[in-house]
């Protein structure tokens, strides 16, 4: 139901969030996430003009949130890269629905809107500090705050 982009830039995210407020360069961020470095690169340009990441260059640089992790929901990660549609009116265009929608459109919106408000509730933070065996990213241990 998500995009593969999506996918990569809730990996970023997390990532990110494990070392949060160090940054991280792409290169160590590609490696970890298994993202394709030039892909990762585009998405974190949607992340930063979305003011969830900064970036800065040179010496002692890479990429870091802009914000706790505590307040950055996945909702915020996925409207910056990929907005979820919701289904205002009929998708096919047959004029006497108007916005009065089918019950298989009614369904198909009732389930994004679902998605919409559990992303909406979910911050990183709760995914890195989830107490569940898996860390979110398999190939880093959690770093849990003392």
């Amino acid at each position: 139901m998500i995009s593969q982009t999506v996918e990569y830039a809730l990996r970023a995210g997390v990532h990110l969030a494990q070392f949060e407020p160090a940054s991280r360069t792409t290169d160590q961020m590609a490696e970890a996430t298994k993202v394709p470095r030039a892909y990762l690169s585009k998405i974190l340009q949607s992340l930063a003009r979305s003011g969830i990441v900064t970036t800065q260059r040179g010496i002692g640089g890479g990429i870091s949130l802009s914000r706790k992790s505590s307040e950055i929901t996945l909702l915020d990660l996925i409207n910056a890269v990929e907005p979820l549609r919701r289904i205002k009116s009929c998708p096919l265009g047959i004029a006497m629905h108007g916005t009065q929608l089918c019950s298989l459109h009614s369904r198909l919106d009732y389930a994004i809107g679902v998605l919409e408000t559990a992303f909406g509730k979910t911050t990183l933070a709760e995914l890195i500090y989830d107490q569940s065996s898996n860390a979110p990213l398999c190939v880093l241990p959690i770093r849990r705050r003392a």
